[in-house]
């Protein structure tokens, strides 16, 4: 009878968990829509599009008073809204380590993200100015929310679970992303048979966007659970505590230095996400429906990638997959600067490529990571993840620019951020990830 009640209560915390796993993969599926249709799809070249209507003769705006070529404003508020992540991250990370109660940050984050991107349905004319504010706070509040939501891994998902446990949370983020662009798709093509102009059917792509990140995010509101803070909690606020989270960090050298690989490619990864709808538009003058075609292509693909990756892993650890991933990413943007103009075909095969490594990239770096987390600081230390995910992702839009700025090339753009990838790789092949999850003081998988 005792043996039945272990069991019996060991069957009870599984359906739990997995209960919690399930509230967890729904805010990849509330909030990746704005990752999708909004940064990557329609912002970009809308906005780009509504800067140029309120340029000068020479083809710049200029908003405070500073002169911007109007093709590199969206990439510069990108980077913008990752200064401003910067300085809000550490707060919250400190704040959820402090009291042990994330949902209700988590939930305050999201909704002023879903509320800005609904917003964006106001952008038109020339307002371009009205789409920077509400893009710098949308993205950055979506980084805020990433920390809390990040955080949740170890504590829902035991050591041999979590590269599954990730990759089906970024399947699902890939999943909702696909299924709001096929009605994006259908909405913009057939805009006239709705009664509504093109640009106002982007406008509505951009605005329901924020009202699916809010509704959906009520799932992981009602199903995640707040664990009280237990053992000693670094003292201090937002910026004393990350800078108390990196000093701990320098006595352990190993999952600072994977944060440093994962800061450099990841950031090629997240400037990549966010361009090359511009990319797609401006060089290659490919129409908005193909490029929203191209970008649903890779969702699809990019369930299969994130799954297929997570079972590579179980086969030869996460971080040799990582290493293949960032190989394919050199080749992908070294191809993509020779495609052809006004060839959609060619674009679908370098969306295809970006499909397969997108997710699986990206949710292997994050399982790895939660092994690399000291028990009882997770917030604190996805703070600073996030930072390297999201908050430190303002080089790339950047040198994007800049590139552009300097070359009037959106081909010299690409290009340069293959130098993410190939440094990011040769730092991630340098960490000794086994001997760095004992140092964290875990238990190493058998594969990893």
């Amino acid at each position: 009878m005792g043996n039945g009640t272990v069991r019996a209560q060991a069957d009870a915390e599984g359906a739990d968990r997995r209960r919690e796993q399930h509230g967890w993969y729904f805010y990849d599926w509330a909030c990746s829509v704005y990752s999708t249709s909004v940064l990557t799809v329609f912002l970009g070249p809308y906005l780009t599009s509504v800067a140029r209507s309120a340029a000068d003769a020479d083809g710049f705006v200029h908003p405070l008073g500073i002169p911007v070529r109007a093709g590199s404003f969206f990439p510069y508020c990108v980077s913008v809204s990752v200064v401003l992540a910067v300085l809000l991250m550490p707060m919250a990370g400190a704040a959820a380590d402090r009291t042990g109660r994330r949902k209700p940050l988590l939930a305050a984050a999201a909704y002023t993200g879903a509320t800005a991107t609904a917003g964006l349905f106001l952008l038109d004319g020339d307002r371009y100015l009205l789409g920077g504010a509400l893009l710098i706070v949308a993205n950055a509040s979506v980084a805020v929310s990433m920390v809390l939501y990040n955080a949740y891994l170890p504590q829902i998902a035991p050591p041999e679970e979590r590269d599954a446990v990730s990759s089906r949370g970024w399947a699902f983020g890939y999943a909702a992303g696909s299924l709001v662009l096929v009605a994006n798709l259908v909405l913009f093509t057939a805009h006239d048979s709705f009664g509504v102009s093109e640009a106002t059917a982007v406008r509505i792509c951009l605005g329901s966007a924020g009202l699916w990140w809010g509704v959906f995010t009520l799932v992981p509101l009602r199903r995640l659970r707040d664990r009280r803070t237990t053992g000693p909690v670094p003292a201090g606020h937002g910026w004393r505590q990350l800078a108390a989270t990196v000093r701990d960090m320098r006595g352990k050298p190993l999952t600072l230095a994977f944060l440093l690989a994962y800061l450099v490619y990841n950031d090629g990864i997240q400037t990549v996400i966010s361009q090359a709808s511009v990319y797609g538009s401006e060089e290659l003058g490919l129409s908005q429906s193909t490029l929203i075609a191209a970008v649903l292509l890779v969702q699809v693909l990019a369930v299969a990638g994130a799954l297929g990756m997570g079972r590579l892993a179980r086969a030869y650890g996460a971080k040799r997959t990582i290493l293949g991933s960032l190989v394919a990413w050199a080749v992908v943007l070294g191809a993509g600067y020779f495609l052809p103009a006004g060839a959609p075909a060619w674009f679908f095969v370098l969306a295809a490529g970006i499909g397969l490594v997108l997710g699986g990239s990206q949710a292997l770096s994050r399982s790895l990571f939660s092994h690399l987390v000291p028990p009882g600081r997770e917030a604190e230390y996805f703070s600073a993840y996030e930072m390297s995910d999201r908050g430190m992702s303002w080089l790339g839009p950047l040198l994007f620019g800049l590139t552009y700025q300097l070359t009037g090339s959106y081909r010299d753009a690409v290009v340069s951020l293959v130098v993410f990838f190939a440094l990011g790789f040769v730092l991630l092949a340098r960490v000794p990830v086994r001997r760095a999850v004992l140092d964290a003081g875990n238990p190493a998988p058998e594969r990893i």
